[in-house]
Order: structure tokens, then C-alpha cells, then sequence
């Protein structure tokens, strides 16, 4: 199986963004073993703080 370079950054609210605040990394970059990108994604999804506001979030994945 491949690897993948898996991270998760979260986008700031509207009002933050206007404050100047900038994207904060809440996990990785981390190394994941997974047949395909979607299954690396799933993987670090499993592996998220439950308080992180998914609505907000954007996962970056690209093959090692």
C-alpha cells in the first residue's frame, strides 16, 4: 500500500479572518499507510480532536 502525507488545518471564523487571523494547523503533518488518498483522509479523520469544528476544516493529502 502507499504512503500518504496526511495534515488538517482549520479555516478561521469570518470575523477572525477579518482580525487578520490565519489557518491553524490541528493535525499533523503525519505519515499514514492507505490503499488511496480517501482512506488516508479517513484515517486522520479517525485520529481528530472530537472538538474541532469539522465545518471549518480542510484536509491536505498528497502521496509520499
Amino acid at each position: 500500500m502507499p504512503l500518504f502525507e496526511v495534515a488538517v488545518i482549520q479555516k478561521p471564523t469570518k470575523k477572525d479572518a477579518e482580525d487578520g487571523t490565519l489557518e491553524k494547523l490541528v493535525f499533523g503533518p503525519t505519515t499514514v499507510i492507505a490503499k488511496d488518498s480517501q482512506s488516508a483522509i479517513f484515517a486522520a479523520g479517525a485520529k481528530l480532536d472530537p472538538s474541532v469544528d469539522l465545518g471549518r476544516t480542510e484536509v491536505l493529502v498528497r502521496p509520499f
